[in-house]
């Protein structure tokens, strides 16, 4: 695990955040590109696949839908050019806090688990709608983010399975480790580390 995570410092200590103000950022791609294309988004994105995975049940598909959901109420209030504050401080909480619920492994209502990411979307989104270029289609653009964030979620409940069926009874504890491992990275984002 040590091995595995000085190799992502060492090949990520220039990651940027996901944040536009460089280079053309319009149309699907573009949205695809933002939340894959940043630290911050990324940990937050597979933490809550992970964090759904641990709780499992209904949790592994309602979790990652509030997600997506309230990131499109997020878009929604991004171009409206309506204030939320604290957006980057929230983006950065997201990862700490998701994975450090998925880290305790505590049981927890599926309702107050979508609340919790949901909030949290909130934040990722108005971040998505407040940098769309003018010349974007907003429909491609919240096409692509939306897209890639469910991918990334995906990813999270997949990889989370697939360590799951290679530890056996140990696969929930190696999800929990994770869910702590995700913790930590948004901690290196938030202190300016990574």
């Amino acid at each position: 695990m040590r091995a595995l995570l000085a190799l992502i410092l060492i090949a990520l200590p220039t990651a940027a955040l996901a944040h536009t103000g460089h280079g053309d950022t319009s149309g699907f791609l573009h949205g695809f590109m933002h939340p894959i294309g940043g630290l911050d988004h990324v940990l937050a994105m597979v933490a809550v696949g992970v964090f759904a995975y641990v709780l499992g049940g209904k949790a592994l598909w309602l979790v990652p839908l509030s997600f997506v959901g309230m990131m499109a109420v997020g878009f929604l209030l991004g171009i409206g050019q309506i204030n939320v504050p604290f957006v980057e401080l929230g983006i950065a909480l997201s990862s700490i806090v998701i994975g450090g619920v998925a880290a305790l492994g505590r049981p927890m209502p599926v309702v107050g688990a979508m609340a919790l990411v949901g909030v949290f979307a909130i934040f990722h989104g108005h971040a998505h709608g407040a940098e769309m270029p003018a010349d974007a289609s907003g429909l491609e653009y919240a096409a692509g983010f939306m897209v890639a964030t469910a991918l990334l979620h995906a990813a999270g409940i997949g990889a989370a399975i697939g360590v799951s069926k290679l530890t056996g009874k140990y696969g929930r504890i190696v999800a929990q480790v994770a869910g702590g491992v995700f913790a930590l990275g948004g901690v290196g984002v938030l202190a300016g580390w990574l």
